[in-house]
C-alpha cells in the first residue's frame, strides 16, 4: 500500500505585512520557527496567507521565501489556485520552478463550474506543470463541492496526489479511500475535526491553529500515528479553545494577532479584512494562555 505524500500537522502560514508590502524577515523567521517546532509541512500563500489580496508578484515572492526558509527540512506546499485556469497554470508553473514540493489548487470560486468543468480545470493545470498537486475542496468559500467521482477521476492522473478537505463531512475520508485507495493523501482543512478525520482514514491537517500551536499539534499527530490515542485526545482537548477562537472573527485575523503575540510580525491585514475587536483579542490571549502557549 502506497504511503501518502503528506501527513501530520501542516501549517497554513500567515503572511506578515509591513507598511510597504510583505514583511519578508518576519515571514522567514516564522517559517523557520514552525519547522523547528515540529510542523511537518508548510503552505505558503494559501487562504490563511491572504492569497486573495496579494498580487501575483507577491504570491511568487512568498513561495520563494518559504522554499528558502525551509531549506529542505519540511515540504513546502504553494498556494497557486485561481478561478481562471490560465492564472492557476502560471502560478503553479512558477511554484515548480521555485522548488516547491507541491501545489495547493483551490476549486474555482465564484464561476461555479460543473463537475466536468472542475475535472477539466485540474487536468489542464496537471498537464501543464510537473509538480504534485493537492486539490483544495472548500465549498463554503468556493460555492462548489468536488464530488467523490470527480476526485477519483482526477486521482488517476499521476500528479494529482491528494486533497485538502474542508467539507466538514466526516464520512468523506472513508468514501474517498474506498474509491481511490489509501495512497491518495487526505488532509483536513478543519482544525476542530482533526481527530475524527484521522479516525476515518485521513492523514493530517492543513491547520490555521498551527500558526500559534505548532508544537502541540505536531505532537498530537505523531501520538496518533504511534497509537497513543489517549495522548492525542488529551492534546486535542487542550487545543479545542484555540481552534474555536481562531475563527471568532474572519480568518486569518485571529491567527495573525496570535502570531504577533509570539513575536512574528504585526497584526496588519489588507482590506476587506479588518482588525480584530478588543473583545476578540482578549479571548485569543486567554485561550493561548490557557493552552500554555504564552510566556
Amino acid at each position: 500500500m502506497a504511503a501518502p505524500m503528506f501527513q501530520g500537522s501542516i501549517c497554513a502560514l500567515i503572511t506578515p505585512f509591513a507598511e510597504d508590502g510583505v514583511d519578508e524577515d518576519a515571514f522567514q523567521r516564522f517559517t523557520d520557527w514552525q519547522i523547528r517546532q515540529g510542523t511537518e509541512g508548510v503552505v505558503a500563500c494559501g487562504t490563511t496567507g491572504e492569497s486573495p489580496t496579494v498580487s501575483h508578484a507577491e504570491n511568487k515572492r512568498i513561495i520563494d521565501l518559504a522554499v528558502e526558509a525551509s531549506a529542505g527540512r519540511a515540504p513546502v506546499i504553494a498556494g497557486t489556485g485561481s478561478n481562471a485556469t490560465h492564472e492557476a497554470i502560471d502560478l503553479t508553473a512558477y511554484a515548480a520552478r521555485a522548488g516547491a514540493d507541491a501545489a495547493l489548487v483551490v476549486t474555482p470560486y465564484y464561476n461555479k463550474p460543473s463537475q466536468e468543468g472542475l475535472y477539466q480545470h485540474f487536468k489542464a493545470v496537471h498537464d501543464a506543470v510537473d509538480i504534485p498537486i493537492l486539490i483544495y475542496n472548500i465549498p463554503g468559500r468556493s460555492v462548489v463541492d468536488m464530488d467523490v467521482g470527480t476526485m477519483a477521476r482526477l486521482a488517476e492522473l499521476p500528479r494529482i496526489v491528494g486533497v485538502k478537505d474542508s467539507t466538514k463531512d466526516m464520512a468523506r475520508p472513508y468514501r474517498l479511500r474506498s474509491a481511490i485507495g489509501n495512497g491518495f493523501c487526505q488532509v483536513s482543512g478543519e482544525d476542530g475535526t482533526q481527530l475524527p478525520y484521522l479516525a476515518m482514514g485521513g492523514h493530517g491537517c492543513i491547520s490555521v491553529s498551527a500558526n500559534v500551536a505548532p508544537g502541540p499539534l505536531s505532537e498530537m499527530h505523531r501520538a496518533w500515528r504511534s497509537g497513543d490515542v489517549a495522548r492525542a485526545q488529551a492534546i486535542n482537548d487542550r487545543l479545542m479553545p484555540i481552534h474555536d477562537v481562531m475563527f471568532a472573527e474572519p480568518s486569518p485575523a485571529p491567527a495573525k494577532y496570535g502570531a504577533s503575540l509570539l513575536g512574528f510580525g504585526s497584526e496588519r491585514l489588507r482590506l476587506p479584512m479588518v482588525p480584530l475587536s478588543d473583545a476578540t483579542k482578549a479571548q485569543i490571549r486567554q485561550a493561548m494562555a490557557g493552552a500554555g502557549l504564552l510566556g
